[in-house]
């Protein structure tokens, strides 16, 4: 890991950026620094945690409906501000269009974005109860560690997609469940879902690793790509993906939720299926394999969370 990063692109170093230097960026620029194509899995995870509680959705449908908005539209959001800010000088290379490098976000309004975000989720959060903020003070602190000096976790793939893979599957998930059961810590078999999911996400993170790969060597960024190679990341990828989901299985057939289990099963032999498309190249499929195998993986977390719902509801748990 290299002693410091490379000196940043500032805003001169574009036409376009010196041109903007004194004006706010436009409302279609904010939105897109904060990624909402990005929201959904932290929104999926939390909907899924609330289910596994085993608590009336449509009772508590509000906190339900603001502990998804924490998530998304806020948490990650502000997460995406963050890695836009601190990622500018690799961006310039991967993908210049991006609204800082393009100069299209003038100044430090990507910082600002970035600071306002942490403050409105630390307040909407607060507003949700102390467990709801001690959880969100742990992702924003994953989060700013992740992109920013000196921790800059995203140095390494290893720590990088862990922080990433906790924030997005396995926090909210805790999370939503300790919303909807009043507070109270989720048993063990909640907690093994969501750290079980949150190791699968890990691999899921690497996907998003190979459109970047000539950008992050340039730049010292150790993703698992520069570090492992191709070949090596895409194993890696879908070997933590499937050891994930099939200990998954194990745990529900555990649970006496053997149909679950079988749904489950079925769901990694269709992502199996697709892999081996993936693994024949790659970096041109890593996109599609994403976008395909991930619509699967997530859908066995909801199986999942009605197989611990309906134990919580039985008194199993």
């Amino acid at each position: 890991m290299p002693a410091s990063l490379p000196p940043a692109i500032t805003q001169s170093d574009t036409p376009a950026a010196a041109s903007a230097a004194h004006q706010r960026p436009q409302l279609s620029a904010v939105l897109e620094l904060l990624k909402p194509i990005t929201w959904f899995p932290p929104m999926w995870a939390f909907l899924c945690g609330a289910i596994s509680s085993g608590q009336s959705l449509t009772r508590d449908w509000l906190l339900v409906i603001a502990g998804i908005i924490l998530a998304g539209p806020l948490v990650c959001a502000m997460s995406q501000a963050v890695n836009d800010w601190f990622d500018r000088d690799v961006d310039a290379i991967n993908e210049p269009h991006r609204p800082i490098p393009s100069g299209r976000m003038p100044g430090q309004w990507g910082l600002y974005v970035a600071w306002a975000w942490t403050v409105l989720s630390l307040l909407w959060a607060a507003a949700l109860g102390q467990w709801v903020l001690g959880a969100t003070v742990v992702g924003l602190a994953f989060a700013w560690a992740y992109s920013a000096p000196p921790l800059r976790l995203k140095l390494n793939g290893w720590w990088g997609n862990t922080a990433v893979a906790v924030c997005y599957e396995g926090l909210p998930w805790i999370t939503g469940a300790a919303v909807l059961a009043a507070g109270e810590f989720p048993a063990w078999p909640l907690i093994a879902a969501a750290s079980l999911y949150s190791l699968g996400a890990h691999g899921i993170m690497t996907l998003n690793d190979f459109k970047a790969i000539e950008g992050d060597r340039r730049m010292g960024v150790r993703s698992l790509p520069v570090q492992l190679g191709v070949m090596g990341a895409a194993r890696t990828a879908w070997g933590v993906m499937a050891v994930a989901q099939f200990a998954v299985v194990g745990l529900l057939l555990w649970l006496d939720r053997p149909i679950q289990a079988a749904v489950v099963m079925g769901l990694i032999i269709g992502q199996a299926v697709l892999a081996r498309r993936f693994l024949a190249d790659p970096v041109a499929k890593a996109t599609w394999f994403s976008a395909l195998a991930v619509a699967l993986y997530v859908s066995g977390m909801m199986v999942t969370a009605f197989a611990l719902a309906s134990l919580n509801r039985g008194g199993a748990l």
